[in-house]
């Protein structure tokens, strides 16, 4: 059988087996194979009625509890997914019969130490408390020049939500400007499959952008060897000669998706948020410290990224379970961070909750978000500057939500700015 006609195959039967069990109401088929235009939270409601360790027909565990989450994801006892076994089809993608590096499932973020280790500390210094504050101020006049470009009507995600961090994600990287339009689009063939692939056409999808993307890379490596900058490309190639070029496509390349994609996430839920509790939006506006604390709360109740697996690489105990090695733990970082034992009234959408910080959006331990500070910096200002500038901003049709159990943002949402009162309806693309 042909090896594109065997893994159609696969996706075929996997996707059938996912359905039925989602059916039968299984936690982990139901995560799996929610749409993206449903709701999901009922959905983690019902796994939290269940337990703290719910057991899968899928040879796995789901939790919803905040300590447990927090607990595996600080214990190295449990090692990361991989993109393959996420998707539970073998995947490999090569060129010519080379394998193709994919800016994710490559990179550090999908390591374990003493590897994830080393290649976390090369970038490290540029997300320091201190470097995050000598940008600031190019983050806010990069947050002014998109909205100085917004006319009264326009869309959120593609004019600005997407626009801010991919400029300053790509200062930071040292990417050409002529080449920032790809990176959205980039972005979203990346985000719908980090759950998965669920089909012959997104492999292909996928394919042709990772294919695209260590072509950019390779080519801006070389120019960056010739004439280096103060920035992070330049760094890695002139003072880390000895990295192979895997560990340099990877590291950049998750760089400038994680650098981007999670904050565009923030943007728009912050936006819709705002939408939802318009009580909010005057002081959103007025202030930069209720933003601040307004950015937690959406990070909290709404997270980009909605959930992650880990793996015990030894057989342990768990929440008085005991969990063979290599059985699969989906820690709903979403339903964690609505964990009644730890956040008074979870469902309400309060930016003045002083323990707003305590959830997972950024995850903990060793893989806590390396971006987490820049993600939060841009959030805030995107989001004041936002509502200062169009205080009345309102809904001016439906949004539709990107593709992706995984990662839960709005693809377009189109607002009006003299608007105040709109029906938010939400369609899938």
């Amino acid at each position: 059988m042909p090896s594109t006609l065997k893994t159609a195959t696969q996706f075929f039967a996997l996707r059938t087996l996912v359905r039925g069990y989602a059916l039968l109401g299984d936690p982990y088929a139901g995560v799996m194979a929610s749409p993206p235009d449903r709701d999901p939270y009922p959905m983690y409601e019902k796994v939290r009625a269940k337990g703290d360790m719910v057991r899968s027909r899928m040879g796995a565990y789901v939790t919803p509890s905040r300590e447990i989450c927090d607990s595996v994801l600080r214990d190295n006892r449990f090692i990361t997914a991989t993109f393959d076994e996420a998707s539970m089809v073998p995947i490999t993608l090569v060129k010519d019969g080379e394998k193709i590096v994919n800016p994710v499932q490559d990179s550090f973020l999908m390591m374990n130490p003493p590897t994830h280790t080393r290649l976390r500390k090369l970038v490290q210094p540029f997300f320091t408390p201190r470097a995050l504050k000598d940008r600031t101020e190019s983050i806010q006049k990069i947050v002014t020049q998109y909205l100085d470009r917004l006319d009264d009507r326009f869309d959120v995600v593609s004019e600005f939500a997407s626009q801010v961090p991919i400029q300053v994600i790509a200062d930071l990287l040292g990417v050409p400007d002529d080449h920032k339009d790809v990176f959205a689009r980039w972005g979203s063939s990346l985000a719908e499959t980090l759950d998965g692939v669920w089909s012959h056409k997104q492999l292909k999808n996928l394919h042709a952008t990772i294919i695209e993307y260590n072509d950019f890379i390779d080519g801006l490596m070389d120019e960056r060897r010739r004439n280096p900058k103060d920035d992070i490309v330049s760094h890695l190639v002139t003072q880390h000669e000895d990295l192979s070029r895997e560990d340099l496509v990877a590291t950049t390349g998750l760089l400038l998706f994680a650098g981007f994609e999670t904050t565009v996430n923030l943007i728009s839920n912050g936006v819709l948020k705002a939408f939802e509790n318009p009580h909010t939006i005057a002081p959103l506006a007025q202030s930069p410290e209720y933003a601040e604390g307004f950015v937690e709360e959406v990070l909290r109740l709404d997270p980009p990224v909605q959930y992650t697996i880990r793996w015990p690489k030894e057989r342990l105990e768990l929440a008085g379970v005991s969990l063979p090695k290599g059985m699969p733990v989906m820690l709903m970082l979403a339903a964690a961070n609505r964990d009644p034992r730890v956040f008074t009234d979870p469902l309400k959408f309060d930016p003045t909750r002083s323990n707003a910080r305590e959830h997972l959006a950024f995850s903990a331990g060793i893989h806590y978000c390396i971006g987490a500070g820049l993600s939060r910096i841009e959030g805030s200002l995107a989001l004041h500057e936002l509502f200062k500038r169009f205080p009345n901003l309102g809904a001016d049709g439906p949004v539709t939500r990107r593709r992706s159990k995984l990662i839960r943002g709005a693809l377009r949402l189109p607002v009006r700015a003299n608007e105040t009162k709109r029906s938010l309806a939400v369609k899938s693309s």
